[in-house]
Formats: C-alpha cells, sequence, structure tokens
C-alpha cells in the first residue's frame, strides 16, 4: 500500500488515484496524505459491475495514518445531508462523495466490503486552492 501526496505545488486540484481496477474486499491500493491542509476533498468510485453485482464502501480518515475513523461525507447530489455510514453499489455507475472537515485528519482511504462482482476505480479530487461551497 502506497501513500501518495494530494498536494503538490503548481499542480491542482490533484487528483490521486486510491484503487485502479481493484476487486475483491480490503482497503484501497492507495492511501491519500493531503498534508497539514483543512479542506475536504471529493471522493470519486467508478464501479464496473459484474453478475449480481454488489459492493459496500467505508470512507476512512485518519489524523495519523494509524487510527481509521469513518469520515463525514455527503452525497455530491444532496451535499448538505451529511453521513459517516457504509454505502453500497449495485450497478456499473460513478458516485461522488464530499469529504466534509468536522474533525482534523490528514490520511484518506476507502474500505471495500461484501464485494461480488464489482470492481472498483476510485480517486480523491482535492484542491487547495480555492474554499469549497461545502467547507
Amino acid at each position: 500500500m502506497a501513500t501518495l501526496a494530494a498536494y503538490a505545488p503548481g499542480r491542482t486540484p490533484e487528483l490521486v488515484p486510491l484503487s485502479t481496477a481493484q476487486a475483491g474486499n480490503g482497503v484501497s491500493t492507495n492511501i491519500a496524505d493531503r498534508g497539514p491542509s483543512h479542506k475536504g476533498g471529493i471522493v470519486r468510485i467508478n464501479a464496473a459491475a459484474g453478475a449480481t453485482p454488489t459492493c459496500t464502501y467505508l470512507i476512512e480518515v485518519s489524523a495519523d495514518g494509524v487510527v481509521w475513523t469513518a469520515a463525514t461525507y455527503a452525497d455530491i447530489a444532496t451535499p448538505t445531508v451529511n453521513s459517516t455510514a457504509t454505502f453500497v453499489i449495485t450497478t456499473t455507475s460513478t458516485v461522488q462523495k464530499i469529504v466534509k472537515q468536522p474533525a482534523p485528519w490528514r490520511y484518506l482511504r476507502v474500505t471495500y466490503s461484501a464485494n461480488t462482482n464489482v470492481t472498483n476505480t476510485t480517486e480523491l479530487l482535492y484542491d487547495d486552492t480555492q474554499t469549497p461551497p461545502w467547507s
């Protein structure tokens, strides 16, 4: 598992690949490190579904990269409805979740569970140059 910087001088917004065509259960192939920023980001999941697909997702954050907790997020379509719960995808689709900043965190990952026939490509879109409307 690699930890990838979610910030890069002169390159914003940054797109950090968390998983590329990852199947099965477990944490995302990569962890995003957003450094000392105080902003959230958007997790985009591209789920490619096979026969009878289902996958459960948990977006997790950590201040130290050791202790992980469920992130506070909102669906892109309902940005003021916050949740920390897992969510399920059962079709080929693209889902975007706005990760909020209610508590300090530096690292982000996604955990996949109960995965049956879903291949995930997941990334963190991170922009530290402006204040997003959900801050």
